[in-house]
């Protein structure tokens, strides 16, 4: 019944979107959150976060407690905050939902991916220790280790690195214990803290940095020459600012850049870009007390490249962002104002101006945490939605295009195939084209062939394209952010005179490829300015000469290899 109920909210309540619209919401008793999110190498999504879970009482046992203790020993196995590993597919289908069970409660914040499709998932205890454990593509835990200082610490990122291992970055407040190992106090009341693992999850070296301020860790990224930069907040007399640094491999520091301004500054995501510089998503209080964007890009050496400052009605924060590989960019966070809070999405040029903007969520609280750049240019968000009227809560996956508009569900090839037999089912009963279940399209109607050698359309060929395409094109649109490709294939018979076989060959496929030139070229020219540019971006034409000829009875049937054929590639 619980999954049942699950399923019921994936579908039924979601946003203020259409049912189409690829927006994941697991509504579960008390509050959960997603705080990461990678993509699998089989192309799905994985987020990490948080979920509750308590044991309630049950009326059915009717036993009663007169010892007060005696009631507590009974509850003690009472489950509370843990990890929670969770992975759709495009189609949205929850195949992963997984929670920890480790003994003491905790959090993750950071999920990296390893070699196997595994995961190192970086998190916490809620008592002050840092968690890192290593899943295989299951979600089963392959081993974890707690380490930290005597004192409180926390985790903020899990950065993934070059040589397979991760980074975790966060803070350690001051420790006054002779018994840790680091050094006997710190240096001032919170540290930055920083370990590093090998791909196997040993650990390398631990040390702890900052001022003789609070320093917190935010976020760091390795160099192209291995080397770290490390982002970090100095609080100190009632303001707060950013703190670079620049560190080896082996975490020896190579230089330590404190930014004081009058305005209280909070970094919030370093990445490296694509031409090796560094990008910052700070946040700023304006005068009118409200936090803005603000994006700095700067060099190997501490020079501020670019320093763009992102003004909108309402507070607003950026907590994730990624690069294009044309070096546009994507930022996720939240833009709040008096009433609720709203998830956000951005996208900006390389120069760092904003080019869209996108809200999400209900009249309640609703945050990006997270964001992770697709293989289709697609990107996957991950937060917490919060139902409207309600004080719970949930783990939220949302996937957008290049506008930062929300995408629609990846429909299976079933699904599609389903789809495009209902729609030529009239061609399919009278006997003009057949499909299969792998999206391909035949012509198998006599007169949709063609003749030996040709490759010149007829009138008949021309009409009934006409016809075929007023049905395929919208099919098409509508599922554009499902479809990679539309190939059209070229055939031809293996017969070619008496010409030896480099002749037949040779001949064979440039006819074949003629034939599909000739199908592409009607199709696309018939069709207007908006269908013409998806068809560029999605058609391609080959030509496989008698590779896939048509065998009926053990024998070519030479009429039925002469012809074109269709298939639709999904993402």
């Amino acid at each position: 019944m619980h999954y049942i109920l699950i399923i019921f909210f994936l579908f039924s309540s979601l946003l203020h979107s259409k049912q189409s619209d690829f927006s994941i919401i697991i509504d579960r008793p008390f509050n959960d959150a997603l705080f990461d999110i990678t993509e699998d190498y089989d192309r799905g999504m994985s987020g990490v976060g948080f979920s509750n879970n308590y044991k309630t009482s049950s009326f059915a046992n009717k036993q009663a407690y007169t010892d007060a203790f005696e009631y507590l020993q009974s509850v003690s196995n009472a489950k509370g905050s843990q990890m929670h590993l969770l992975k759709v597919d495009n189609s949205a289908n929850i195949i992963l939902n997984k929670t920890a069970n480790l003994t003491q409660f905790n959090e993750a914040v950071a999920v990296v991916k390893t070699p196997s499709n595994g995961y190192f998932v970086g998190g916490y205890t809620l008592n002050g220790s840092i968690l890192i454990l290593q899943l295989d593509s299951n979600g089963n835990i392959l081993f974890y280790k707690t380490f930290g200082t005597k004192n409180y610490d926390r985790l903020s990122k899990l950065v993934q690195l070059n040589d397979g291992g991760v980074l975790a970055v966060g803070s350690s407040v001051t420790s006054r214990s002779q018994h840790d190992n680091l050094f006997e106090t710190g240096l001032g009341l919170n540290d930055i803290y920083i370990s590093r693992f090998s791909k196997n999850g040993n650990l390398l070296w631990s040390k702890k940095y900052g001022t003789d301020y609070d320093d917190i860790g935010i976020d760091a990224v390795e160099a192209f020459d291995g080397s770290i930069i490390v982002i970090s907040t100095t609080s100190y007399d009632n303001n707060k600012n950013l703190t670079l640094m620049r560190v080896t491999e082996n975490g020896d520091k190579i230089w330590l850049k404190h930014h004081r301004e009058d305005e209280r500054i909070t970094p919030h995501k370093i990445i490296k870009l694509r031409d090796n510089n560094f990008l910052i998503s700070l946040s700023y209080v304006n005068d009118m007390k409200k936090e803005q964007i603000r994006l700095m890009k700067f060099d190997l050496h501490k020079n501020i490249l670019l320093d763009n400052k992102i003004s909108t009605q309402y507070s607003s924060v950026l907590k994730d962002i990624k690069e294009y590989s044309d070096s546009k960019l994507i930022g996720v966070g939240y833009v709040r104002d008096s009433y609720n809070t709203d998830a956000l999405a951005m996208i900006f040029n390389s120069e760092l101006n904003m080019l869209h903007q996108e809200h999400y969520g209900e009249e309640n609280f609703d945050v990006f945490n997270a964001v992770t750049i697709l293989h289709n240019s697609q990107a996957a968000a991950a937060g917490i939605h919060t139902n409207e009227n309600s004080q719970e809560s949930n783990m939220w996956i949302v996937k957008l295009n290049r506008d930062a508009t929300i995408a629609s569900k990846s429909s299976k090839a079933s699904d599609l195939f389903i789809e495009l037999s209902k729609l030529f089912q009239d061609e399919i009963h009278s006997r003009e084209l057949i499909i299969k279940k792998d999206l391909s399209i035949e012509f198998v109607d006599a007169m949709l062939y063609f003749e030996i050698g040709e490759y010149a359309l007829t009138r008949i060929q021309e009409d009934f394209l006409i016809r075929f395409s007023k049905k395929i094109m919208p099919f098409l649109q509508t599922h554009q952010e499902q479809i990679s490709t539309l190939e059209i294939n070229g055939h031809t018979s293996s017969e070619w005179g008496n010409s030896n076989f480099t002749n037949t060959y040779l001949k064979n496929e440039e006819l074949s490829m003629r034939r599909s030139y000739a199908v592409l070229s009607f199709i696309y020219l018939s069709q207007e300015r908006s269908q013409q540019l998806l068809l560029s971006k999605i058609i391609k034409g080959s030509g496989l000469n008698y590779s896939k000829k048509i065998i009926v009875n053990k024998k070519e049937d030479l009429q039925k290899s002469r012809r074109v054929s269709f298939k639709i590639i999904l993402n």
